[in-house]
């Protein structure tokens, strides 16, 4: 089977096309497929391992250069889209790529004979408090998603769009709402959540990293494992499994920088946590705390997913990974 990555030079993108390949298959709609050709699509080059890969095709470009970049996809993962302050801070690229992209996509996966499983991976920033009303505490599954940021409201038109094109049969949509991921490799982005990363990836490192929030902060987790395993399983599993064309949040582990960094000290030689500068920035901790951090995921636990239990693991997870 042809799948697709857009984002596939990305970090997730990037973990996603490794475990594919070193899988060699993949179970797509409640259907076991061999992975015959893997398509990572990006603006930059993936990392060369994979480009030399002989079941990797490389498409570099924007969105919409290459017009048959779907053909014959049975598996589509869109992974592509500008992160969060960016979108915020330049609304026409977050609109031209977040939802302009994303529809480019589903246009050519509605010219396919057979409509292919499309993975589109949304965000918790769906949700917010609207200062109108009373803040969110805890999401469940029926919780109505305000979104108070620009890309917020760019993923929210996103899970429509692919729950409309799956209703009139143009494709299978699924889409998770990720949890902010950690720890992230390489450098920051310009993710609102980047320093979520930061504090754990730059002190393990030697070097001095900033928290923008208040240390007690309440914040919504995922490790990269258990996020690859929720889009996975979203791609997996047949059509009546996955149920609503509504968005399903993949689950969390709540927890605060301060717990955060308190774990590093438990986990790492040494007492890292002294790298962490604590200075509040009003922007992005406008944006971090409009997130709600407390889910409850009963749709993804009924499809066996299950958030990690301590920060303790992913730290450990991570320093496996490094070394």
């Amino acid at each position: 089977m042809k799948i697709v990555i857009t984002g596939g030079a990305g970090f997730l993108g990037g973990a996603l096309a490794r475990r594919l390949l070193d899988a060699g298959t993949c179970a797509v709609g409640g259907v076991d497929a061999e992975v015959t050709e893997l398509v990572l699509a990006d603006v930059h080059p993936p990392a060369s391992d994979l480009g030399e890969d002989p079941r990797v095709t490389v498409s570099t470009g924007p969105l919409g250069d290459d017009t048959g970049l779907l053909a014959g996809a049975g598996l589509v993962f869109h992974l592509a889209g500008v992160v969060s302050s960016a979108a915020e801070a330049d609304f026409d690229l977050g609109m031209r790529t977040n939802v302009d992209g994303l529809r480019w996509v589903l246009e050519r996966c509605r010219a396919e004979p057979a409509p292919p499983v499309l993975v589109f991976t949304s965000s918790l920033a769906v949700y917010g408090s609207d200062p109108a009303m009373a803040p969110v505490t805890a999401v469940d599954d029926d919780t109505l998603p305000r979104p108070q940021s620009s890309y917020g409201v760019q993923k929210f038109i996103g899970e429509q769009l692919v729950a409309d094109y799956t209703r009139k049969g143009f494709v299978r949509g699924r889409s998770v709402r990720l949890m902010t991921v950690v720890v992230r490799p390489g450098r920051p982005n310009a993710a609102a959540s980047s320093f979520l990363s930061g504090i754990v990836r730059e002190p393990l490192a030697g070097e001095r990293a900033t928290c923008p929030v208040p240390p007690d902060t309440p914040v919504a987790l995922s490790s990269p494992a258990r996020t690859l395993d929720g889009i996975l399983r979203a791609a997996a599993v047949d059509d009546s499994s996955w149920g609503s064309t509504t968005a399903m949040n993949l689950p969390a582990l709540t927890t605060t920088p301060r717990e955060m960094v308190e774990a590093l000290d438990r986990v790492a030689d040494g007492r890292p946590s002294e790298l962490v500068d604590w200075r509040d920035d009003p922007a992005v901790g406008a944006i971090v705390r409009a997130w709600p951090a407390r889910f409850e995921t009963a749709r993804a636990r009924a499809l066996g997913l299950q958030p990690e239990q301590r920060f303790e693991d992913i730290v450990r997870a991570y320093l496996d990974e490094v070394r």
